[in-house]
C-alpha cells in the first residue's frame, strides 16, 4: 500500500491519481493548508484519507500503518512565503520530513521517495546543475528542503531505510493553483491571459527555468519507488526536462496559444529568486530510466487547454 503525504496538493494529487489508475491501494494524509479537496474529488471514493498534519505523531502513525512506500510531497511550497515566515517553513518542510522518516522507520516502511527541490542549488552560475554540486540555498524554503534531503540520506545510512530524493525543477500542469499569493508563474500567467489581464514578471524576464510537466514528475516518482535499492537508495536525482525557457518566452508562448497579444509588466525582482536554472538529468536517466517524455512546448499546450476548459466549465 502507498501513502502520499500532501496528497491533496498539485503534485501529490497527480501522483495519487496515477497510482489509483494503476489499481494500487492508496492512502493520503493532508491537512488542507494548501491542498484542495477538489483535487481529489474524482477519486475520493477510491482512496483512504487521513485529514491531519504530518507533525501530528499519532495521526501520522495511523496513516503509516501497513504502508510499503511513502511519497513525501507535504510541504509549504513557496520561496516568498518562506522569506516572510521562515519558522513555519522550517517546521513544515524540515521538521515535517524528519517526522515522516522517523515514523516510516518505526512502521517498517520499505522506501520513502522525497520531494526535494532544485532551490537547493541557489544561484550558482554553473549550468547545468549537477547533483554533485555544492548546495547554496538562498531562502529558508531551500534550506529546509535541503535539510530534508540530508535527513533522508542519514536515515538510509544509519537505519537502512531506503530513501530517494527527487530534486524537482519548476513543475507545472493542470490543477496547479493560480490564485494563491505565492502561485507558480505558469498558472498565474495562463489565468491572467485568459481573463484579459496583463502579466507581471518580477525582474526583466530574461531569467530562465527548467520547466517540467507534471506527468514527467509523476513518472519519476513511480520509477523511484520501483528501482532497485542498490541503484537509488540514499541518492539525489534532478527531475526536469534538461532545457531552459525564459519567463519572457513563457509569456509569448501563452499569448500565441491563446491568440492574444499580452500586456507584460515588469516589477522589481524578488528576494530568494535565482536567475537561471537548468538541470543535468543524466543520473535520473541512467538509474531511474527517466526520459522527460513530455517536453515544455507540449506540456504548456496541454496546460493552457486545461485551464481554458476549466474556466469555460465554471461559467
Amino acid at each position: 500500500m502507498y501513502l502520499v503525504t500532501g496528497g491533496a496538493g498539485f503534485i501529490g494529487s497527480s501522483l495519487t491519481r496515477a497510482l489509483v489508475e494503476r489499481g494500487e491501494r492508496v492512502r493520503v494524509i493532508d491537512n488542507f493548508f494548501s491542498g484542495r479537496r477538489e483535487n481529489l474529488a474524482d477519486i475520493a471514493s477510491r482512496i483512504e484519507l487521513v485529514e491531519a498534519d504530518i507533525l501530528d505523531e499519532p495521526l501520522l502513525a495511523k496513516a503509516m500503518h501497513e504502508i510499503e512506500v511513502v511519497f513525501h510531497e507535504a510541504a509549504i511550497p513557496s520561496v516568498p512565503r518562506s522569506i516572510a515566515q521562515p519558522v513555519a517553513s522550517h517546521e513544515a518542510n524540515a521538521t515535517g520530513t524528519l517526522r515522516v522518516l522517523e515514523q516510516a522507520r518505526r512502521s517498517n516502511v520499505r522506501r520513502v521517495v522525497y520531494a526535494a527541490s532544485s532551490s537547493a542549488y541557489g544561484d550558482t552560475p554553473t549550468l547545468p546543475k549537477v547533483e554533485t554540486m555544492r548546495p547554496m540555498p538562498l531562502s529558508p524554503y531551500a534550506a529546509a528542503k535541503l535539510a530534508g534531503e540530508q535527513y533522508c540520506q542519514v536515515y538510509a545510512r544509519a537505519y537502512g531505510l531506503e530513501t530517494v530524493c527527487l530534486r524537482y525543477f519548476n513543475v507545472f500542469g493542470p490543477r496547479q493553483d493560480p490564485l494563491s499569493e505565492y502561485a507558480a508563474v505558469i498558472p498565474r500567467f495562463i489565468t491572467a491571459a485568459i481573463e484579459g489581464k496583463g502579466l507581471t514578471i518580477f525582474g526583466d524576464g530574461t531569467q530562465s527555468r527548467d520547466f517540467c510537466f507534471i506527468e514527467n514528475t509523476v513518472d519519476a516518482n513511480l520509477r523511484a519507488a520501483a528501482a532497485p535499492a542498490a541503484d537509488v537508495s540514499g541518492r539525489v536525482f534532478n527531475i526536469a526536462c534538461g532545457a531552459a525557457t525564459t519567463l519572457n518566452d513563457v509569456a509569448l508562448r501563452i499569448g500565441e496559444q491563446l491568440g492574444k497579444k499580452l500586456e507584460v509588466r515588469h516589477a522589481p525582482g524578488r528576494v530568494g529568486d535565482v536567475k537561471h536554472s537548468l538541470a543535468d538529468i543524466g543520473e535520473a536517466r541512467q538509474r531511474l530510466g527517466y526520459t522527460a517524455a513530455i517536453d515544455f512546448a507540449e506540456g504548456l499546450r496541454r496546460t493552457v487547454n486545461w485551464y481554458v476548459a476549466a474556466q469555460a466549465a465554471a461559467r
